[in-house]
């Protein structure tokens, strides 16, 4: 069935709009005082309970997807088929135009998302919303080529359709036709992403604004791009988080890498290392265990976050009453097995990468192109960013050469500021300050409309993860809030401005 146009709408309608205004006014606005506030790492992450899930009432369903979108060629033709979920739980319905909550998926499976993200479930009551997640393409059941994803990685033709511009041309036909599909032209949608899917909302509000009316980007380091943020700035926050915690405890792992290159040198030093850090199998370099605690002190502050504070685990452990006298890499491993919990062994080297990891390897290396790098004055042994390294590596694995300068050239960076000013508008970038990306985000409102909202005890993404009640400290509690009341905000104008369009017609 067509779709009613605005001319169309009848009395009726409009009168049901009025109320659903009125309720909605009522029923989502935010108290004026505040009662109390990638990729997502797994063992940290507060998954929703089964129970939880099943409560939401998620149906699955397969988008006929286009391949290639940007191109005429026959091959361009072919579809695969993307997998998006849908919970009608809570919809007001598309005859009073209820908005439209939509989570765009980024480099991880679907399922992933539905588990780990809890703004959508746990404010579409109050918005009266529908739910919408779409898994990004080469993740989880969107596979084109068959489905598997470790194969299509290695042909070069078959991945040449694996990006973030494609991928955005997805969100953008899934969410038409869905509006088609219900009759829902009218309904307004919010799009909402953390991490590299907060860079994929904030940029599918610009590229696509007719479709989305605002995207709430939560830790989107979308500045980390063609030198426009420092390379080292990641890790010179990441070491602040530990400083600021434990100034031994940063000066312990500060002494560390050092040791370990020295006990490795002995004759039968790796085995003393594997032996020490209980690792599963024989450690067969220094650098696959440096590799190991560099991915979990970075890991603990990008996800330093309430009750756990992994930062704070990870260093209790080296400086706890049970390693005072031991030795330099017994404090460490103190630290290692605190953060990790106690396990007969430990998988120090990664011998079974996840299809995060194969899918987000590619992606640096063509056009997701963030320059990372360690300065002199981190806890860390200093390692620049080196773009002939990278791009001889790129090459030598997929055959491709980065393209650093694409997503300032097609999205924007450079000047950012006054380009966002001056064309963009209803964007949240939200960031927590000891998330380490936070120091590629948006951190101070662009315009009224272009906002930015930051915690300093905040860490990667958490104000999009599932509130809880009792453990939420005030701040986090006061972030969502401000975000909800601004989401608030755009819809009833969304409404007011349908009301005249509708009145005039």
């Amino acid at each position: 069935m067509a779709a009613p146009s605005l001319q169309s709408f009848c009395l009726p309608w409009l009168l049901l709009v009025l109320l659903f205004m009125a309720l909605f006014a009522s029923a989502s606005a935010l108290p004026k005082t505040i009662p109390r506030l990638g990729v997502l790492r797994g063992e940290l992450n507060p998954e929703k309970s089964e129970a939880a899930l099943a409560s939401e009432d998620l149906e699955t369903y397969y988008y006929d997807q286009t391949l290639d979108h940007f191109n005429y060629k026959p091959e361009s033709y072919a579809i695969f088929k993307q997998r998006y979920m849908v919970s009608y739980k809570h919809w007001h319905g598309a005859h009073v135009a209820a908005p439209i909550f939509a989570y765009l998926g980024e480099e991880s499976s679907v399922d992933d998302d539905v588990k780990g993200i809890g703004f959508l479930s746990d404010n579409a009551a109050r918005f009266g919303a529908l739910i919408v997640y779409i898994e990004h393409r080469y993740y989880g059941k969107s596979v084109p080529f068959g489905g598997f994803q470790n194969e299509t990685l290695k042909n070069a033709t078959e991945r040449g359709y694996f990006n973030s511009a494609q991928a955005l041309a997805d969100y953008a036909e899934v969410l038409t036709y869905l509006k088609q599909k219900l009759s829902a032209e009218a309904s307004p949608i919010i799009v909402i992403g953390g991490s590299y899917g907060g860079m994929l909302a904030s940029w599918f509000r610009l590229k696509y604004p007719h479709i989305a009316l605002g995207a709430l980007a939560s830790s989107a380091p979308i500045l980390y791009f063609d030198g426009v943020t420092p390379a080292e700035a990641y890790y010179d926050v990441v070491t602040k988080d530990f400083r600021e915690t434990s100034e031994s405890c940063y000066n312990t792992i500060k002494m560390s890498w050092s040791e370990i290159d020295r006990v490795a040198a002995k004759q039968d030093g790796l085995s003393i290392l594997s032996k020490k850090f209980k690792a599963c199998k024989p450690l067969d370099s220094a650098s696959a265990l440096k590799n190991y605690l560099d991915n979990m002190y970075t890991g603990a502050a990008q996800y330093d976050r309430p009750p756990r504070y992994p930062v704070t685990v990870v260093c209790s452990g080296i400086d706890g009453e049970t390693t005072e006298g031991s030795d330099l890499l017994d404090k460490i491993a103190a630290g290692m097995f605190a953060y990790r919990g106690e396990k007969d062994c430990y998988q120090l080297q990664d011998f079974f990468p996840s299809e995060t990891r194969l899918g987000w390897n590619w992606q640096v290396c063509s056009d997701i192109v963030i320059p990372i790098g360690v300065g002199n004055d981190t806890m860390f042994p200093p390692s620049p960013f080196n773009m002939t390294d990278n791009t001889e590596y790129c090459k030598e694995k997929y055959g491709v050469t980065p393209r650093p300068h694409w997503v300032t050239t097609y999205y924007g960076g450079q000047n950012i500021k006054q380009v966002l000013r001056r064309f963009a508008s209803n964007i949240i970038f939200s960031n927590g300050l000891r998330d380490p990306y936070s120091s590629g985000g948006v951190l101070e409102d662009i315009s009224h409309t272009v906002v930015a909202v930051s915690t300093k005890q905040g860490s990667h993404c958490l104000d999009i993860l599932p509130a809880r009640k009792e453990e939420d400290p005030e701040w986090l509690v006061m972030q969502r809030n401000i975000e909800l009341e601004i989401i608030n905000g755009w819809i009833l104008k969304y409404y007011e401005d349908l009301l005249k369009e509708l009145e005039r017609n």
